[in-house]
C-alpha cells in the first residue's frame, strides 16, 4: 500500500512539473480575466508573438572512440521550418565547452534560426581529421532529423570560431571527399550553403610565422597534438593536409565564406584570415573579409549586433 501511495503522489508531482513548466499559447478556457485590487497595480498589455526557444541539451549523435557525441541545440516554436546554424567551438582542437558561447548563439537564435552547437573528438583522443569527420557525420545526423527540430534541411549553414573555424571552413569545402568523411547517415547530405569563419587556422604549417602568445609548432602545442603529437615543421606533410588553403582551387565549387578576424589578435594571427582571402580572390571564390579594428581573439565585437547583422544579412543572401 505505501508504494502505491508513493507511485500516486510521484505521478502527482510529474504531472505538475509537466503542467507547469508549459507555457500556455492560448489563454487557458474558462477562466476569467482578473482586475487588481490594489491601487499600485501598474497594468501592462505585451507583445505575444515574441519567439519561444527551446533548448535541448546533450542530443547524441554517435559514439566514437568509446565516447558519445552531443549536441546542443536551440530552436524556436515557428509554423514553418527554418534555416539552421551548425556551430563548431573553438577550444584548440581540445575538449571543447559547447555551452561557453551559447548566451550568444540564444541572441542568433532569436533572429528566426535553429543553432545546433557540436561536440566533437578533441586531438588527444583523436587527431585530424576525426574533428571533420565528426562534424560532418553531426551535419548529416541533422538533417535526417530536420523535421523534429523544426529545420530546414535546405538550409543549413556552418559557424566556427578560432579552431572551430578552422574544422567549419574545412567541413564546408571538403563535400564529397571521403578521407574526411564518414559511413555513419551516409544517405544524407553533408553539404552547407554558407561557411562563417571566425578568426580560424587556415595554414597549419605558417602559424609560427606571426607574433602570437603560444607556441604553434611543438608536438605539445595545440598544431602538434591536431597532426599526432609531432613537431609540426618537420612534418609539413601533415600540416598541408590538416589546412584548408590546400583544398581550394579554381576548378572546385566552395560554398561563400564570411571571415572575420581581429586586428591584434593575439592567438591565431591575422595573417591565417588574410591569405585565406588571398586565395579565395585568386581562385574565384564568394567571400566577404571583415577586419575587426582593436579586436583580439575571441573579443566582445564579434558579438555585438552590427556583427550579428552582417552574418544574419549574409547567411539569409545564401537561403534556398
Amino acid at each position: 500500500m505505501l508504494k502505491l501511495r508513493t507511485l500516486i503522489a510521484s505521478l502527482i508531482v510529474m504531472h505538475f512539473i509537466s503542467v507547469c513548466g508549459q507555457l500556455p499559447q492560448k489563454n487557458t478556457p474558462g477562466v476569467p480575466e482578473s482586475y487588481p485590487a490594489s491601487g499600485k497595480a501598474i497594468e501592462l498589455t505585451l507583445d505575444k508573438n515574441q519567439p519561444q526557444l527551446t533548448y535541448i541539451n546533450n542530443v547524441k549523435y554517435i559514439s566514437r572512440d568509446g565516447t558519445d557525441l552531443h549536441l546542443q541545440i536551440i530552436f524556436q516554436r515557428s509554423d514553418k521550418p527554418l534555416p539552421c546554424i551548425v556551430y563548431i567551438q573553438g577550444s584548440a582542437w581540445m575538449k571543447q565547452n559547447v555551452y561557453s558561447n551559447l548566451p550568444q548563439l540564444i541572441n542568433f537564435a532569436r533572429r528566426g534560426y535553429v543553432i545546433v552547437s557540436v561536440e566533437y573528438r578533441p586531438s588527444d583522443v583523436a587527431q585530424f581529421p576525426a574533428q571533420v569527420q565528426d562534424a560532418r557525420t553531426a551535419i548529416r545526423f541533422v538533417r535526417k532529423n530536420a523535421a523534429r527540430y523544426n529545420i530546414d534541411p535546405d538550409n543549413i549553414n556552418i559557424w566556427g570560431d578560432s579552431s572551430g573555424g578552422h574544422t567549419a571552413v574545412f567541413c564546408g569545402i571538403t563535400s564529397g571527399l571521403p578521407e574526411f568523411s564518414t559511413e555513419d547517415y551516409g544517405e544524407y547530405s553533408d553539404t552547407v550553403n554558407s561557411i562563417i569563419d571566425y578568426y580560424g587556422p587556415t595554414d597549419v604549417s605558417k602559424m609560427s610565422q606571426f607574433p602570437s602568445v603560444m607556441d604553434h609548432v611543438k608536438p605539445t602545442s595545440p598544431e602538434g597534438k591536431l597532426l599526432g603529437g609531432v613537431d609540426v615543421l618537420q612534418n609539413v606533410d601533415k600540416a598541408e593536409k590538416a589546412s584548408p588553403m590546400t583544398y581550394i582551387s579554381k576548378g572546385r565549387r566552395i560554398p561563400p565564406i564570411l571571415i572575420a578576424h581581429g586586428s591584434v589578435d593575439g592567438l591565431v594571427p591575422f595573417n591565417q584570415s588574410d591569405i585565406l582571402a588571398i586565395k579565395l580572390e585568386e581562385t574565384g571564390k564568394a567571400f566577404e573579409f571583415y577586419n575587426l579594428k582593436g579586436a583580439d581573439h575571441g573579443s566582445p565585437e564579434f558579438w555585438t549586433k552590427e556583427m550579428f547583422d552582417i552574418v544574419d544579412e549574409f547567411v539569409r543572401r545564401h537561403i534556398k
